[in-house]
């Protein structure tokens, strides 16, 4: 896979896929642009280079049809301050007047298309919708790395059919500390696992424990396993069709030598409410209609002691419903036992990276992601095709 600096850009048409699916507030304000800035090395690099840079993004799921609110008219306005020069924007991201528009623009341009999921060709795929963008281009670069694990025309399609193409520099990064952490890492190399279902991270699980040295099992998940063990955990959120399967993983890290460590004690309510009674108790004694929403300090202080000498660690999904003060501590918790430790440290996208910025420890991380099931699927041992694509 060639990097973007393989390749020369000098007054050529640079087709960008960036991931500028951003969150936005009922007045259709940015409320939080990390996606924008992550990208900005990769921008200034094309435009350092005098490439005509043509930016080509989705926004929300309008399904396949122009719907205003998730209109990129906003993106390209913010990323215009954010730059200092011009970011006219496209009425669509194909058609006649696009190819115009490219047509004219001179080296240092940039001109974002409107949303690509405005049309249903974008996620099927469609070998015309990707020849027409593709049209744009004499040089294509992937910076998206949180959409590379789909199949989209933006993503493959434009790949296939452009010869010049390469990481962008996030992208790149992407994968260099993926690759960093689970194909060389430096040991101990400690996997720290949470989130609310086995079943979106059993294949993850089976295929880290070839990896690692450690495994800590955390959040609603930690409860399928636990019962798995014949711990009865309430009315906890339990994946009961999964119970065989969580009981095959913890033997098949016994057989690898690989420790598993598991919560022994919980903050329980009687309720998922802010409102709710709350207590602690051991695994053992969750009341019959009471539910864990997250570790307890016991647990916390064991997880901590298994992240206590890692040299790398990564960790996918929070330990509690963090998003409730009285649920946080143990993701806060481990948040800042994985920001104080000297591990090479890398956080999964999603709900991983809200906790470490909710427990302001953004700046002690290592990595953090911007791909939640790219990551996901990285961790499972796949390929994505949007990388593949540029090989």
């Amino acid at each position: 896979m060639k990097s973007i600096h393989d390749l020369q850009l000098n007054g050529r048409r640079v087709l960008l896929r960036a991931d500028f699916n951003v969150p936005m507030n009922e007045r259709g304000e940015i409320t939080d642009d990390i996606r924008i800035r992550t990208v900005l090395p990769t921008i200034e690099h094309i435009l350092a280079h005098q490439g005509k840079l043509v930016i080509c993004s989705h926004m929300g799921r309008p399904k396949g049809q122009p719907v205003a609110e998730f209109s990129l008219a906003p993106v390209a306005a913010h990323l215009q301050s954010l730059i200092g020069r011009p970011v006219r924007l496209a009425p669509d991201c194909v058609g006649d007047a696009v190819q115009e528009i490219v047509a004219a623009m001179a080296p240092g341009e940039v001109v974002m298309l409107e949303n690509l999921r405005f049309h249903k060709a974008e996620t099927a795929n469609d070998p015309d919708f990707s020849a027409q963008l593709a049209g744009l281009a004499d040089v294509y670069i992937n910076d998206a790395f949180a959409v590379s694990h789909r199949a989209h025309a933006s993503v493959v399609g434009v790949a296939e059919r452009v010869a010049d193409k390469a990481a962008g520099l996030l992208l790149q990064a992407e994968i260099d500390y993926f690759h960093k952490a689970m194909d060389t890492p430096v040991r101990p190399l400690v996997a720290l696992v949470g989130g609310a279902k086995v079943s979106s991270k059993l294949a993850a699980l089976e295929n880290m424990l070839t990896k690692v040295d450690r495994m800590i099992i955390g959040g609603a998940m930690a409860n399928t396993f636990l019962k798995s063990q014949g711990i009865d955990v309430g009315s906890s959120k339990v994946e009961e069709d999964l119970l065989e399967s969580a009981a095959r993983l913890i033997d098949k890290a016994r057989e690898k030598g690989v420790k598993i460590f598991l919560p022994v004690d919980f903050v329980v309510a009687d309720a998922f409410s802010a409102e709710a009674t709350v207590k602690n108790v051991t695994v053992q004694d969750v009341p019959p209609t009471w539910m864990a929403l997250d570790i307890g300090p016991a647990s916390t202080i064991l997880f901590k002691e298994a992240l206590q000498d890692a040299k790398t660690i990564v960790w996918n999904g929070p330990m509690g419903a963090f998003e409730i003060d009285a649920f946080a501590r143990g993701t806060m918790a481990l948040c800042q036992a994985v920001a104080s430790s000297h591990a090479l440290s890398i956080t999964g996208g999603g709900d991983s990276n809200a906790a470490v910025k909710k427990a302001g420890e953004e700046r002690n991380i290592t990595y953090m992601s911007t791909g939640g099931g790219a990551f996901l699927e990285l961790m499972e041992g796949k390929s994505l095709p949007g990388i593949e694509a540029l090989s």
